[in-house]
């Protein structure tokens, strides 16, 4: 509000808060800062992991850093950026969510130290898009080269991405599932390869153990045979794949059809009767034995196929179409008159099992299937769901190698390499430019410090070791929280993809700089006050909806 000539003239309605300089810019690092500190303690094989409990009472259990921050209720708009930072990692590499949001709160928290030394926001985002872009540089040189075939090493990764979460005790059988299901979806392009993760579905049914998930070279279907009569247990399918209702079609234009006697009215359910039998007959014309449709099924339609003794599944999902058509070979048919016999695809078996009390549609032994399915099987619902998270995370993590062929030693080791480098390139740029890439290059240890810090290590210490020990002994140096030493990562097997590493440092250092350049908060009066708070940032802007963060 300003004064002219003693008129006071409104220019931000009544309510709204604002914050400018460095108020605006410590509310917003504080609020990011605490995102971090929030999945920090998850990092890592000895992380520990946090129950979520949502509004209706549903309850979580998880340290997949991506998982934790997707279901807090957040309501600053700072710490939503913080989100948006893991939804990106999880996105483009699918693991290092937890990796990318500490490094974005601990460069926040060191650009913090510089703006109280009165060094200009410009001057600090200068010298970490320096230090981010030279980061990307020193992780392709250390980057150590695979091939696809290298299954030893893509089972390696998918361990170690899977090592500390729940699952972890049988890390070695989803790391197979993993490798196997990456491998057979794999299409070679121009001699590269690209993985369509959508080709490999991940079904989970509570009960057994984790041990007795499989992976299917097919699809399994949640869905049961549309009529009793029809058979169970299929070898030798041939299926085809109908994307319309078998039933009869209704016309597009509204019509009135006049009955006035019964003769009429049964000649009309005649004409729909053999309407219904000639689309059957047309279908197994073609020799199909398994029948999987988009949309319904009439029950006179389903009386006729179980007389031909096929089995038929209806309301079937468009993806799991596209699925059945990748594994079988079939091709989706609009209409049931174009189904010829070069339509149907192909597998050894097609078979009704009851799993966990529900009827599931097993397609397996397909030829050389582009679509598989992996069954999760847990004690409980918390447990296959946990399960399913870190099957994701291998899944993806096994996926970047095969494309980019390319894995860095993890523990720490790539972090310890990048801040020794980022130091020797500070010398060289000077300035106060150099103040920012230092300073950017010592956050980068918050990895291998928090590292120690979640496995009860002394990280003092810890880290004064390992940083001497990588100069001395070469990059793989990193910590090994289970001996509570240094190791060589390589040795260990301890490694991950150079595109994880890679993400992370980009989205973080952009999620940094961002937040950085923000020198002004203006905030609307929310429209509906809650919990007896008044206008202005939901969560007092600083307040957090009740997180708070003694520092």
């Amino acid at each position: 509000m300003a004064q002219l000539s003693g008129q006071p003239v409104v220019i931000l309605p009544e309510g709204t808060q604002r914050y400018v300089g460095r108020d605006a810019q410590r509310l917003n690092i504080l609020a990011a800062r605490i995102i971090a500190e929030t999945v920090r303690t998850t990092l890592g094989p000895k992380g520990m992991d946090k129950m979520l409990v949502d509004s209706l009472g549903d309850v979580v259990v998880t340290n997949d850093g991506a998982t934790i921050l997707d279901r807090i209720d957040l309501q600053h708009p700072a710490a939503k950026m913080m989100v948006e930072v893991a939804k990106t990692q999880d996105k483009e590499a699918g693991d290092g969510t937890t990796t990318a949001v500490v490094i974005a709160g601990e460069l926040l928290r060191k650009a913090e130290e510089l703006l109280d030394q009165n060094i200009h926001p410009s001057i600090i985002v200068k010298g970490y898009t320096m230090a981010a872009e030279k980061a990307q540089e020193i992780l392709q040189d250390i980057a150590i080269e695979v091939t696809p075939d290298d299954e030893e090493t893509l089972m390696k990764i998918a361990m170690t991405s899977i090592t500390g979460k729940s699952a972890e005790s049988h890390k070695e059988l989803l790391a197979r599932l993993a490798v196997d299901a990456v491998k057979q979806v794999a299409e070679k392009k121009d001699g590269k390869f690209a993985v369509d993760i959508d080709n490999i579905k991940i079904e989970k049914k509570a009960g057994e153990s984790v041990e007795e998930s499989e992976l299917i070279r097919g699809v399994v279907i949640d869905k049961e045979r549309v009529h009793p009569r029809m058979p169970k247990k299929i070898e030798g399918a041939k299926i085809a794949l109908i994307n319309e209702a078998l039933e009869v079609k209704k016309t597009e234009t509204d019509a009135k059809i006049n009955i006035t006697s019964p003769d009429q009215l049964m000649s009309f359910l005649d004409q729909e009767e053999k309407m219904l039998k000639e689309m059957v007959d047309q279908i197994a014309a073609t020799g199909a034995n398994v029948l999987f449709v988009q949309k319904g099924i009439d029950d006179l339609a389903q009386h006729y196929l179980a007389k031909y003794g096929i089995m038929a599944v209806r309301r079937v999902k468009k993806s799991d179409m596209e699925k059945l058509a990748k594994a079988t070979g079939a091709k989706v048919v609009t209409n049931v008159k174009d189904l010829t016999a070069e339509d149907l695809g192909h597998a050894d078996l097609v078979e009704e099992r009851k799993i966990a009390g529900e009827s599931m549609i097993f397609v397996e032994g397909c030829k050389n299937p582009k679509a598989v399915t992996i069954l999760i099987r847990g004690g409980t619902e918390h447990v296959v769901d946990e399960v399913e998270r870190a099957l994701e995370d291998a899944v993806k993590v096994v996926k970047d190698v095969m494309e980019d062929g390319y894995v860095l030693p993890a523990g720490g080791a790539g972090e310890i390499e990048l801040s020794i480098k980022l130091d020797e390139f500070a010398k060289q740029v000077g300035g106060k430019e150099a103040l920012a890439i230092e300073n950017f290059a010592e956050a980068l240890k918050i990895i291998p410090k928090t590292l120690a810090e979640n496995a009860g290590l002394d990280t003092v210490e810890m880290l004064v070791r390992v940083i001497s020990e990588h100069k001395n002994k070469g990059k793989a140096i990193g910590i090994d929280v289970f001996a509570g030493e240094p190791a060589d990562m390589l040795e260990k097997g301890i490694i991950e993809p150079l595109r994880v590493k890679k993400q992370a440092i980009k989205s973080a250092s952009e999620a940094a700089i961002m937040i950085l350049r923000i020198d002004d908060v203006i905030a609307a009066k929310l429209s509906k006050p809650e919990g007896g708070q008044g206008g202005g940032m939901p969560g007092g802007m600083g307040g957090m909806g009740g997180m708070e963060m003694g520092m």
